[in-house]
């Protein structure tokens, strides 16, 4: 059985959701996630979002992006599913990703989340990512899930929504 990763955030949950008026100041609001490399151009901006994101309390209540899991709940019948998350860049956020992934996936296999910010480790033919950089020492096929930050990349197979993520592997 072929083997699919799938890197959680920006690509199974929405973490655009969160940024709102009142979830951020007035400056990320007006950037949202959209700024490309917010950790190069504006370290400051980054600096709140990663805070947000490290909080305990930031997954609670995120959606999952529209079809994703209908779409991987169909893949995981024909394919072995991973999900990857780096989660170790932002510990305090471990638990809650966890179980967002429990309440909102409870057909993954535990044992199938991966904790991982180099995607070279994974025994996977495809994983399916928005940033252009896990592909690098990756040695399956990189499938990149269109965000506003990855618009520009090129080079690499893209899926802008679950739908074609559907099309494309089942």
């Amino acid at each position: 059985m072929k083997r699919i990763a799938i890197e959680m955030d920006e690509v199974i949950i929405d973490l655009n959701h969160k940024f709102t008026p009142d979830a951020a100041s007035q400056e990320a609001q007006a950037d949202s996630l959209d700024a490309a490399k917010p950790q190069q151009s504006r370290p400051a901006l980054f600096q709140e979002i990663e805070e947000l994101i490290g909080e305990e309390s930031f997954y609670a209540g995120l959606p999952a992006l529209p079809d994703a899991q209908r779409v991987i709940e169909r893949l995981s019948q024909e394919y072995e599913i991973f999900i990857t998350t780096a989660a170790v860049e932002f510990p305090r956020s471990l638990a809650a990703k966890l179980e967002w992934l429990k309440a909102n996936f409870p057909f993954i296999n535990p044992m199938n989340i991966v904790c991982c910010s180099s995607k070279g480790i994974l025994n996977a033919d495809y994983l399916i990512d928005a940033d252009p950089q896990h592909f690098a020492q990756f040695t399956g096929e990189g499938v990149l899930f269109t965000t506003a930050q990855n618009q520009q990349e090129t080079g690499y197979a893209r899926v802008d929504s679950w739908r074609d993520i559907e099309q494309r592997f089942l």
